[in-house]
């Protein structure tokens, strides 16, 4: 689930580089676990974190299990930001900008997905969080001038959202849908890259470490929830232990220690690969809400996410550039030099 991308991950540094400054000076260190595995642990993170929201809904409200995973988030990524005596951002238009990005890439879609869970199970709502890259890429074409439609663009569209209708059973006329709890899912995942665009065209450039600015985030997304959460909720009058652990889990695992965690792979890897967890989530959310929750899983669910999948995978991947053979000059009696390849560089002197 791509829940905490931080807000400086595609503006403040190169797709090589670490994210913050403090990364980028002197000798990388080794890290005591591959990034294969941490990518693995990453989508095993995310992909579960659907079926800790279906619980933890089971005990609380909405509004609570998201007030709760935010707390718990937040601290995980303030105790980071004191260990790497990192400070938060500074300046009013920075906090302004993080406030419309704590709405759009927190606030709202983990309250949408949490009220989406009272009604739907969590395997459809894994599989809509997969409609992020489609969504993300249809609206950047439009707001984006860098990101112009292409065939394979367009096309990858057409798939993903043909993969969409057939997650919901579009040729059965939608029957046995549930329509509010479906919205709410798809419009979390629309959240998503409407906010990444707004961090894009905001907050590029600021100076500011990606931790710093996505810590800063998350204490603003905290303060959103708690004034929003008492004026639709009421205190508990008692605390089930089951749905408490899922929050503090959702919370302290599926957002503070998976953003660190990605906040290391796009560090390590770059942002293409470190993304590409985002095509193994619904394969987990579905197999976790079959297996632990006993949810009913139709045919028509894994093959429309199969198809959603390889709409998102076409419309992020590039067209391989064609090598050009350099020109050569004609001899003088007006026939041509046969152009220098590999085998010839390799025959002759002076080429290793």
């Amino acid at each position: 689930m791509s829940v905490t991308t931080p807000p400086g991950s595609a503006t403040t540094t190169s797709p090589t580089s670490p994210p913050s400054a403090a990364g980028s000076a002197g000798p990388k260190r080794r890290r005591a676990l591959g990034w294969q595995l941490r990518f693995g642990i990453l989508s095993l993170i995310w992909g579960f974190s659907f079926l800790l929201i279906k619980v933890g809904t089971e005990g609380y409200a909405p509004f609570q299990v998201t007030l709760g995973r935010l707390v718990f988030g937040t601290a995980v990524v303030a105790v980071v930001l004191v260990m790497k005596r990192e400070r938060l951002p500074h300046g009013a238009r920075t906090w302004a900008h993080l406030t419309v990005s704590a709405l759009l890439l927190n606030a709202l879609p983990f309250s949408l997905f949490a009220y989406a869970e009272l009604t739907i199970p969590s395997t459809l709502a894994g599989i809509c969080n997969a409609t992020s890259p489609l969504w993300g890429m249809a609206l950047s074409m439009v707001a984006l001038s860098e990101d112009r439609p292409t065939r394979r663009r367009v096309a990858g569209l057409g798939i993903g959202f043909l993969g969409v209708l057939t997650v919901l059973g579009a040729w059965q006329g939608f029957s046995g849908l549930d329509f509010r709890g479906t919205s709410m899912a798809l419009l979390a995942s629309l959240s998503y890259p409407v906010g990444w665009i707004y961090v894009r065209r905001t907050l590029a450039g600021s100076g500011h470490s990606n931790l710093s600015l996505t810590g800063a985030q998350l204490l603003v997304a905290t303060a959103e929830l708690a004034v929003v959460t008492p004026l639709f909720t009421s205190l508990p009058t008692h605390f089930p232990v089951g749905p408490l652990l899922a929050i503090v889990a959702l919370g302290a695992v599926g957002t503070g220690l998976a953003f660190l965690i990605q906040y290391g792979l796009v560090a390590e890897v770059g942002p293409t690969t470190a993304q590409m967890v985002t095509y193994f989530v619904p394969v987990i959310a579905t197999a976790a809400g079959v297996a632990v929750l006993g949810e009913s899983l139709s045919w028509s669910t894994p093959v429309g996410a199969v198809i959603v999948l390889a709409g998102a995978a076409l419309t992020q991947s590039r067209p391989r550039a064609r090598p050009t053979v350099p020109s050569v000059p004609p001899r003088q009696d007006g026939t041509r030099n046969e152009p220098i390849t590999h085998s010839h560089a390799r025959s002759r002197p002076g080429h290793s």
